[in-house]
């Protein structure tokens, strides 16, 4: 199929870039208490997250959220999910990512999605980023450190999409 401009759909694809869209998050909003730390007083459901314009030659994705405000040196891993199959484009919320995807060790010492609760103080940021990578699993192990598996998303990857939002806690 040829778009008016005479590209292919897959060119268009390519051009416009990996997409990521929510229903559960806004960019640049505050993230809604459903995916908030239950020790924050949220119910710490993984939001739903949806991704489009993947690009050619991608063979698996990753995803991870990352607190870069957090206050260690590396910030704070909250999520991270590998080996997730080509022909998965979406997680529902709160769903268990399809086989053989692995949720691996997040920076509270868990598997799986930890949600926001900083310190009480200025809000933090919080990155939800999709990967598109060109390998079809990165060797890793679900004890192995969402740290581990963010940078080496970002190495194999061929593209990426993000949704920041954030969330903070009045001082006491």
């Amino acid at each position: 199929m040829l778009l008016a401009a005479g590209l292919p759909l897959s060119a268009l694809a390519q051009a416009q870039g990996l997409e990521l869209h929510s229903a559960d998050l806004r960019e640049g909003e505050t993230i809604a208490a459903a995916h908030v730390s239950i020790a924050c007083g949220g119910g710490n459901q993984a939001p739903a997250l949806e991704w489009k314009n993947v690009p050619e030659g991608t063979r698996s994705f990753a995803i991870t959220v990352f607190d870069p405000d957090a206050p260690t040196r590396g910030g704070w891993w909250h999520w991270a999910v590998v080996n997730l199959p080509v022909a998965t484009t979406s997680l529902e919320r709160g769903a268990a990512p399809p086989k053989p995807a692995l949720q691996l060790r997040n920076d509270f010492a868990k598997t799986g999605y930890s949600g926001p609760c900083p310190p009480p103080g200025k809000p933090h940021r919080y990155e939800f980023t999709v990967w598109a990578l060109k390998s079809d699993a990165l060797r890793l192990d679900a004890k192995a450190p969402a740290a581990i598996a963010g940078a080496m998303a970002r190495a194999d990857a061929l593209g990426h999409a993000t949704i920041t939002v954030q969330y903070g806690q009045a001082k006491k």
